[in-house]
């Protein structure tokens, strides 16, 4: 059994309680957003650690087995942070290729970077600050957070050949330091089988790395790998203990943070596969910008010898200089299955009917400015990295890459959306049935494109995630979606298909489901003249807080200036060279209120998290920075406890005050933006809310569950011939099958109850219909209930009045975790303010969880209660 399978069971056994430390939630950067399976690899490796059952008489030593893309590096520094409060001081980072190395040192060292790991101060929950610092050996000192970075290669080097300002064999025996391997697989020479080249590695990398690691019982180990070949016995048998938190590519897709994928297959010469991905990335361009978005999609031409990149290049800018309208044209005439270019094409036509918009386009966006060589070894200069690293930055100006092996591993781009196959050949294995290595190479490279490139397309909740998979027949689909280009050959396609299936880029049977409504509800009056009710999320006013809180209208900050003093001491004997003074500091109390107001201004404008902005939307009831700084309400009271030598100058006090002002700026960064459901329900025609939809599933579950057809199937409990049912809006329903159980229960027990109401009624299954969401009066939280039930009743006075209904069927497991949503759904028949002219004739409901098991009675009595009041 796995460590973290382990783990696992102990969780449902309800032996696991731990939570992500607010070191951590507070010591990343604000920018960093911590997703759901990052909050469980923390869990997983702070039980792990706590738990002496697990690791007692154990080194730690585990192995993150992540997704490419996940997050690996943000799970490494946000445990560096947890370390740190343990007692660790001392982080050896060390991986296989420099390339990899430079673009780490970045994220963990460059305050400047838009993809910095850290917050802008980090302190302990007693305010002390951690000062994160790059060294190239460690010192003595034990307020520092120290980080080496190094390659694989050189980290054997300076242990093996001790030279000086380098790392020793002792530094491991006389400190408890943190090892960190990135892509780890590449560590492992000495547990896999060996070929002649691989014998001579063992004598170094792995051999050394675990000579180190070993030589103090207390150094940890932190693996970290998106391919860990667990295929290898050798490699299962080291990693079975040690995997501590397991999330493969296959599960990362699964979760929506990946891009969708196809294979864009034509018989065209190169030069014209290339410009097929240029329209492409142009009308992708376009579609962000009509979403208000500035998004720069990246293509990338990937060739297989440097000779080919670099002649395609220089084609490559010669006809783009010279590119035709009736190029474009032609285009149009390609036979492909892919509609999209079709559809890129016209987009362009509706703009300018000549396409000389779309030639001006592409020309500005594709030229020698805006392309990169990274071919080799002699294109790997820091300047280059840092183009290649940072895609995503507004002032980046590289739009295409031409390359052949050199980002193969630790590339992290999230705007690379076309790779082009500039060659045809097949470098297969020479076996029947197993994939060629340049093909898994290939697909290895796909899965660094498929990242996530966030966006928010109406709904924050989704920035992160994929959008249109309930939605496939989207436009906006391509903004998710990753295409690469190849010459449609069968056989490679398949090879490919199968490198995509095995690395987990791609499931193995997707299914696109058709959800079509009936004819005869979409030419109902019903269906053309009723409304659709939902709320909005909103941000909790703050206009009752009228001050600091409590604990922070008082705190005393206390400040030491620098002694200037110095000696010269012999270490020959017991005298000292020069006379160590003896250092008396006077001390100076100041209230906020009683310094200079220049001086407090010019400190508080040295924190961009204190501009008056912020302050006022945490504050809303501020006037000025002025008050801010002086008033009773806020920081006037705050003690600045300066303890200096000889005299206080002004300087001393700016710098004390600076100090004070950084511990309270990550007291006002940590403050959440609050939210709430708003109690107004605006309307919709439910026309023009409600269409045919395809949905995009990873699998089908055939026992009845997600995916599987209601009509169709053959276990008897779930099925039901809906094609029959006027009430049920859809031609079928794919739904799971607690949601199968409840429409078999609506046409049991429910409607007879109605009809002899003599309503008009339809169940809708809500399948990710934007104005059907609805967000939680307490937190704003949002919740998609499964169906909406309408009733429309002619009251006694021959009026309509049309009841609007939230049902939410939910498995066994899910009833306690969601009871938030069970609460929601009963406030809302008293909170909800239906708005506009026919809101009179609109009551909103909600009734109580429906499970077949252990609510089936509560429901049917909140039902019959509701159905007794029309």
């Amino acid at each position: 059994m796995f460590l973290y399978e382990k783990i696992n069971t102990l969780k449902e056994a309800g032996a696991m309680s731990v939570s992500t430390p607010e070191i951590i939630l507070n010591g990343l950067s604000a920018n960093i957003k911590l997703r759901e399976y990052q909050h469980e690899a923390y869990q997983n490796f702070i039980y792990y650690y706590q738990n002496d059952k697990l690791s007692k008489n154990k080194q730690i030593h585990t192995l993150f087995h992540m997704a490419t893309g996940s997050g690996k590096t943000v799970i490494m520094a946000g445990l560096m942070l947890y370390l740190f409060t343990q007692g660790y001081k001392k982080f050896l980072f060390f991986v296989n290729q420099s390339n990899i190395l430079e673009k780490t040192i970045d994220n963990f060292t460059n305050h400047l970077s838009s993809k910095y790991l850290f917050n802008e101060i980090v302190q302990l929950p007693d305010g002390t600050r951690i000062n994160i610092k790059k060294v190239t050996n460690f010192s003595n000192n034990t307020n520092d957070l120290e980080i080496i970075f190094s390659s694989t290669q050189k980290l054997h080097n300076d242990l093996s050949f001790s030279k000086e300002q380098s790392l020793t064999c002792e530094d491991f025996e006389n400190n408890k330091i943190v090892f960190i391997s990135d892509e780890s697989h590449h560590v492992n020479t000495l547990t896999k089988k060996k070929n002649k080249e691989q014998i001579k590695e063992s004598n170094s990398w792995e051999y050394t790395v675990l000579k180190a690691f070993r030589s103090n019982k207390d150094n940890i180990l932190l693996e970290f790998t998106a391919t860990c070949d667990l295929k290898d016995n050798n490699v299962l048998q080291k990693y079975e203990d040690k995997i501590i938190y397991n999330y493969p590519l296959i599960s990362f897709r699964a979760s929506g943070y990946t891009k969708d994928f196809y294979n864009f297959a034509t018989d065209t010469d190169l030069w014209t596969r290339a410009l097929i991905a240029i329209v492409m990335s142009e009308y992708r361009k376009y579609l962000f910008t009509d979403l208000k978005l500035n998004i720069k999609p990246v293509v990338m031409f990937k060739s297989s010898k440097i000779s080919e990149s670099e002649a395609f290049y220089n084609e490559f800018l010669h006809k783009i200089s010279n590119i035709s309208t009736t190029e474009l044209f032609k285009l149009k005439d390609i036979d492909t299955d892919v509609l999209l270019l079709n559809q890129a094409i016209e987009y362009f036509e509706q703009k300018d009917s000549s396409l000389e918009l779309l030639i001006n386009s592409i020309q500005t966006s594709f030229n020698q400015n805006t392309a990169l060589i990274m071919n080799g070894a002699s294109d790997n200069n820091k300047t280059k990295q840092i183009l290649v690293n940072s895609l995503e930055d507004i002032n980046n100006p590289v739009r295409c890459i031409f390359a052949v092996d050199m980002l193969n591993e630790g590339w992290d781009v999230l705007n690379l959306f076309d790779i082009v196959r500039l060659y045809d050949t097949r470098q297969g294995s020479g076996k029947a049935g197993k994939i060629g290595e340049y093909t898994i190479k290939e697909a290895q490279l796909i899965g660094r494109g498929a990242r996530y490139c966030p966006f928010v397309d109406g709904d924050e909740d989704y920035k992160y995630k994929r959008k249109y998979d309930s939605d496939t027949l989207s436009k906006k689909r391509i903004l998710e979606t990753l295409y690469f280009y190849s010459k449609n050959d069968s056989r490679y396609i398949s090879e490919l298909k199968q490198a995509l299936i095995a690395t987990g880029l791609q499931p193995p049977k997707p299914k696109v489901i058709d959800y079509k409504l009936k004819t005869s509800f979409k030419n109902s009056d019903f269906y053309k003249n009723t409304f659709i009710f939902s709320n909005t999320r909103e941000i909790k006013s703050r206009e009752s807080v009228v001050s600091l809180e409590a604990s922070m209208l008082t705190k005393t900050y206390v400040y030491k200036t620098h002694s200037n003093t110095g000696s010269i001491i012999s270490f020959m004997g017991k005298e000292s060279l020069s006379t160590i003074k003896n250092t008396s500091y006077n001390q100076k109390i100041l209230k906020f209120k009683e310094i200079n107001l220049n001086i407090l201004l010019g400190a508080l404008d040295c924190f961009d998290s204190l501009n008056f902005q912020n302050l006022k939307a945490k504050y809303p009831t501020l006037n000025s920075k002025e008050e801010f700084l002086c008033s009773d309400n806020f920081l006037g009271n705050n003690i600045l406890e300066i303890h200096y030598i000889d005299t206080l100058a002004t300087k001393d006090v700016f710098e004390a005050t600076k100090f004070a002002l950084s511990n309270i700026s990550s007291y006002i960064n940590s403050i959440k933006t609050e939210y709430k459901g708003s109690s107004k329900f605006n309307f919709i025609r439910l026309e023009d809310a409600l269409k045919d939809k395809s949905i995009y599933l990873e699998s089908i579950d055939q026992n009845g569950g997600r995916g599987c057809s209601q009509i169709q199937c053959n276990n008897l409990k779930y099925q039901l011939d809906l094609s029959k049912e006027d009430w049920y809006v859809f031609n079928d329903n794919f739904g799971t099958s607690e949601e199968k159980l409840f429409i078999k229960f609506f046409k049991q027990i429910i409607e007879p109850k109605l009809k002899a109401k003599n309503c008009e009624y339809y169940v809708i299954r809500n399948e990710r219909v934007p104005q059907f969401a609805i967000y939680a009066f307490d937190g704003g939280e949002r919740f998609e209930p499964d169906f909406l039930l309408f009733i429309k009743k002619t009251n006694t006075t021959n009026k309509d009045v049309i009841y609007q209904g939230y049902v939410e069927p939910k498995g066994q497991y899910l009833l306690l975790n969601d009871k938030w949503k069970e609460d929601f759904l009963k406030q809302i028949q008293d909170y909800s303010v239906p708005l506009g002219l026919f809101a009179d004739n609109y009551k909103i409901f909600g009734l109580p969880f429906f499970n077949e098991e252990e609510r089936k009675s509560d429901f049917e009595k909140a039902i019959d209660d509701f159905i007794n009041t029309i």
